[in-house]
């Protein structure tokens, strides 16, 4: 339990502190920045809003506010799905990147001063394979505990997301976010 006890007071330690980096540098919340490193790696910088739930791990109804907010900041849209008039996505614009990459180098900076420069390689290797196993097995208890059943995927709020123009490739950004590399933001 000791182990337990560790990961959850590292990672609310951690997360709090890189959630403030990227605030005052950016202004930019670590949701938010979650979400535009999700869509900057998806096939045209666009996911279902339901996929994009279950990925940045918050609930439908908190995803969909917090979609709404980037939306009006001019850092994603929503588009309807052509194949289910009930199913959206959500679309990384141009604006969205600039902010990916201008944000990506301080939260990556955060992540080496708060985590990862206290591990040593071996110890890094170590914590990744042990945390992926208990991934793998919570998300295989996960499914198995569901049932493997598929909820519809829910209306927006007002029925109809409106189009929009993801406005080029996102798959750069979001690889180098999750690579290490830094981007420039010009």
């Amino acid at each position: 339990m000791a182990a337990w006890r560790s990961l959850l007071e590292a990672h609310a330690a951690v997360v709090e502190l890189l959630e403030q980096e990227l605030e005052r540098a950016c202004g930019l919340p670590l949701s938010q920045y979650e979400v535009l490193l999700k869509l900057a790696g998806a096939p045209g910088g666009r996911l279902r809003m339901r996929e994009l739930a279950r990925s940045v791990l918050l609930s439908k109804s908190g995803l969909s506010r917090l979609v709404d907010r980037m939306a009006a900041a001019g850092l994603v849209c929503r588009e309807r799905s052509l194949d289910d008039r009930r199913g959206a996505f959500a679309v990384l614009t141009d604006p969205g990147r600039m902010a990916l990459r201008k944000a990506a180098p301080v939260h990556l900076r955060g992540i080496q001063e708060h985590f990862a420069g206290y591990l040593g390689e071996a110890e890094a290797e170590v914590v990744g394979v042990a945390l992926g196993r208990v991934t793998a097995a919570a998300r295989e208890a996960g499914g198995q505990a569901r049932g493997g059943s598929c909820e519809p995927e829910p209306c927006e709020p007002d029925g109809q997301p409106e189009p929009c123009e993801p406005g080029g490739a996102a798959q750069d950004v979001g690889e180098a976010a999750q690579s290490g590399r830094v981007l420039s933001a010009d």
